[in-house]
């Protein structure tokens, strides 16, 4: 989605005062009418972050208090329009201000120094490896404090005060320590506007004393941000374009393909028009479902080598021609390297970048832009999809369950499709719900979130708490695994206290299923929990929560039923017990190809 960030024409100029950062990322325009000045005790450096965040969107912070950031968490408590919620833990934080993110098209945490910073870095390198715009906000030491030979707690009992910064520069598109009020306003600006430029996460260290003193810079309310737009290169947009259309239009049977960094690129529409234009069978990756509408006409399914959905993968792969927009190919999307895809065949289209075949390249090109000019350049041609229709069989329906029978995870999953609809979202966890979960028919508006690059389990229990945070009109349904639950499940805590009414599908088979199914052994088998038991006891009665453990259909019938009926405005919690060798046919054969490119003997020397 795309994030308002104010525009040049509610911006426009009318003096030459213009304030640009060095980096060019951002330039707050000033008009001859001043901005409202501010209360001059409410002029600090903590406030203008608190005002910064509400201006780009951001309502909900998610934070965790320790002593370096106690007196900017007041700052940011004090914004009207800015809710704090406490998590349980910096990497829960961090994975709700992910899924927030994938919401809101920007997400923010503030946590504090070093054991905090540290803690929620595998959240932000997470984030960062889809392409998400999280400001990671830390308390960092006194200002007095660096340059000297001082040691202090949260630190590895070092006078250098760096440990953290190096950390996230990795991970970060842009880091910014705030240790003195001169340049506080333009650093902080510049992180912000970088993150949203780039979609990456950024990093804001600002110092324990700084954010309640009060200074000039934020005197009068801050400006609203004006982004350079990113523009493509003409001549290179043409000739790309000239060269694709040329290419697909000679093509006899053509498919389009969308990946997920369309998120990124903002491209999604302008992905659409290309398959209403051309009339190419129209496929997504499975990193990019629920970005493009799957009740599409021309829609044929996921594309995901030999665990496609049915009748999918024999299309893209027989193609004469595809057209990938933002693919990622890592070992997982390809299914250990196995993808029946040649180069010679293929346009990669990347949010700046298009190849076509093995050459020529193209770059700085904005992916929407091309999109939008191919679509007036190609010819229609339905071939593709009218051979997909042709030889499509409908997927045929689980065994009917006997009375009382265990169970079956295709029964389940029959019965959640019946619950989709355009006021609900879908989060999957790392592990066999990726595979069950992809194989669902999103209706028009259904959301649909999961973490295929960086595929932390335990994920998902953040990210849920997070987006349905941003968006309190759908109820999110989450598909979690009992070994990725018991990672991060304290933040179930935080979605009772605010509120929220997700149905949480707690999938326990005993273990890390889709690991067994790379390479098993003994350390794939959890200990057994009484999920349900222990959802009530975090519940404590305090908030609506309800719980259920399901053996059968017909106890997950009864189970659903009140979930979306007289518990509607509740948390529901219903913990499926299933065999646990009760997988996804796609897990099998998945794990087999995974397992098989893990374990490539060395190159000979």
């Amino acid at each position: 989605m795309d994030t308002k960030i104010g525009s040049l024409d509610t911006c426009r100029p009318t003096t030459n005062d213009m304030i640009s950062p060095t980096n060019g990322a951002v330039s707050a325009i000033q008009s001859s009418v001043s901005p409202t000045l501010i209360n001059p005790s409410e002029s600090t450096l903590g406030r203008h972050l608190a005002r910064r965040l509400v201006q780009i969107g951001v309502t909900d912070v998610f934070s965790v208090p320790g002593d370096f950031n106690l007196t900017l968490l007041d700052d940011l408590i004090a914004e009207p329009e800015l809710n704090l919620v406490g998590c349980c833990n910096e990497l829960n934080a961090g994975y709700a201000a992910d899924g927030y993110a994938r919401s809101r098209g920007v997400g923010a945490c503030v946590v504090t120094f070093t054991v905090g910073g540290l803690s929620v870095l595998n959240a932000i390198a997470g984030a960062y490896s889809e392409n998400l715009p999280v400001i990671c906000i830390v308390g960092g030491p006194n200002s007095n404090d660096y340059g000297t030979s001082r040691i202090l707690h949260h630190t590895i009992g070092l006078p250098d005060f760096s440990q953290e910064h190096r950390c996230f520069q990795t991970v970060t598109c842009f880091q910014a320590v705030v240790n003195n009020l001169e340049d506080a306003h333009e650093l902080i600006d510049t992180a912000i506007s970088t993150a949203l430029k780039e979609s990456k996460p950024v990093y804001i260290s600002v110092s324990c004393n700084l954010s309640a003193i009060p200074h000039p810079t934020f005197s009068r309310e801050p400006v609203p941000f004006s982004l350079t737009p990113k523009l493509s290169n003409k001549l290179g947009l043409e000739a790309a374009v000239e060269a694709a259309a040329a290419f697909l239009n000679k093509a006899v049977k053509p498919v389009l393909v969308g990946g997920p960094k369309l998120r990124s690129a903002h491209a999604g529409e302008a992905f659409v028009e290309l398959a209403d234009a051309s009339g190419y069978a129209l496929a997504i990756m499975p990193s990019a479902k629920g970005l493009v509408p799957e009740h599409h006409p021309h829609f044929i399914g996921t594309y995901w080598g030999a665990v496609s959905t049915a009748f999918c993968a024999e299309i893209v792969e027989s193609a004469d021609a595809y057209l990938f927009a933002g693919p990622i190919f890592n070992d997982y999307s390809s299914v250990g390297y196995s993808l029946l895809l040649k180069k010679e065949k293929a346009i990669i289209v990347q949010p700046d970048r298009v190849v076509v075949a093995n050459g020529p390249a193209f770059g700085c090109i904005l992916m929407k832009d091309f999109l939008r000019a191919l679509a007036k350049r190609l010819k229609c041609n339905t071939t593709a999809y009218d051979n997909y229709h042709r030889i499509f069989v409908p997927e045929g329906l689980p065994l009917k369950s006997a009375p009382k029978e265990p169970l079956r995870v295709n029964v389940l999953f029959q019965h959640i499709q019946k619950m989709l609809s355009g006021d609900t979202a879908v989060i999957a966890e790392t592990g066999d719900s990726w595979f069950n979960c992809l194989k669902l028919k999103l209706p028009k508006g259904c959301g649909y979130e999961f973490q295929m690059q960086y595929g932390s389990i335990g994920w998902s229990v953040g990210a849920t708490l997070g987006y349905a945070q941003a968006v309190p009109e759908k109820r999110v349904l989450a598909f979690i695994g009992d070994g990725s639950f018991q990672v991060t499940v304290q933040d179930v805590s935080t979605m009772l206290r605010c509120g929220q009414n997700t149905i949480i599908f707690l999938i326990n088979n005993g273990g890390y299923t889709i690991e067994v199914e790379i390479h098993d052994g003994p350390y794939n088998v959890i200990k057994n929990w009484n999920y349900t038991g222990l959802v009530d006891a975090i519940h404590n009665g305090e908030g609506k929560c309800w719980t259920a453990k399901v053996f059968c259909e017909e106890d997950l019938v009864e189970a659903i039923e009140t979930a979306t009926g007289p518990k509607k405005d509740s948390l529901c919690f219903i913990e499926v017990i299933v065999h646990k060798d009760d997988t996804s046919k796609e897990l099998l054969e998945w794990g087999s190809r995974v397992s098989a490119a893990n374990s490539r003997p060395p190159n000979p020397q």
